[in-house]
């Protein structure tokens, strides 16, 4: 791939989330993308938060959930799985991706997890086409899902991935919780209130995104 095209999908597709302007960008991301993707021929969204309370570093999902999880009940065609209080997390993913496929027909999944990156990278939330692959960062093998993802780098990989995920610090994950939960809310705002569809992105998104998306 050239490099320049590289760095404009890099830039359209994450952002540092420690930075004054983080959700007013990141919401334009996580619009772009939904409505890139979002068509009618899905029948219901659901925004699996995965995760575990249990450790400070993977409870990103489930800040995420539980802050989403009020606004959120307003909607009749969007569920949020997984909080604080009934957390999604390896014992039980399985599980919550049986329930998706009983209960709709074909749905829109947005996956959310918490991994490990390189060290300058650490605070950056990214929105990616395609499924989540959870557990990756510690060498589990988990069931892939979703049509696209949004991940957020708390802290550095490569070694004891799991004391490293322990020992994170909290206010790097809320504020990166804030971040993406922000702008998830205010992208279904967006979206359902002004209509927002894949029409009114300009050339340059679509052919970024259509590069970014699986084959």
């Amino acid at each position: 791939m050239d490099l320049n095209f590289k760095e404009n999908v890099d830039s359209l597709n994450s952002i540092n989330a420690l930075s004054p302007m983080a959700i007013s960008s990141f919401s334009k991301i996580v619009l772009n993308h939904i409505s890139f993707h979002l068509d009618k021929s899905y029948d219901h969204i659901v925004i699996l938060c995965i995760g575990t309370d249990r450790s400070t570093g993977d409870s990103l999902g489930p800040l995420i959930g539980h802050k989403l999880r009020f606004p959120f009940r307003k909607y009749e065609n969007i569920t949020v799985l997984g909080n604080l209080e009934e957390p999604v997390h390896a014992k039980n993913l399985k599980q919550n991706i049986n329930f998706i496929n009983k209960h709709y027909r074909n749905p829109f999944v947005i996956a959310i997890d918490a991994c490990l990156g390189n060290n300058d990278r650490i605070g950056f939330v990214s929105v990616k086409s395609g499924a989540l692959k959870p557990g990756a960062g510690v060498n589990k093998k988990l069931p892939e899902i979703g049509n696209m993802h949004i991940t957020g780098i708390v802290n550095m990989g490569g070694f004891m991935e799991y004391l490293i995920l322990q020992n994170t610090r909290l206010n790097i994950v809320m504020k990166m919780a804030d971040v993406i939960s922000n702008s998830i809310t205010y992208a279904f705002w967006k979206l359902f209130d002004t209509g927002i569809s894949k029409k009114n992105l300009d050339s340059n998104t679509k052919n970024i995104l259509d590069s970014s998306s699986p084959l």
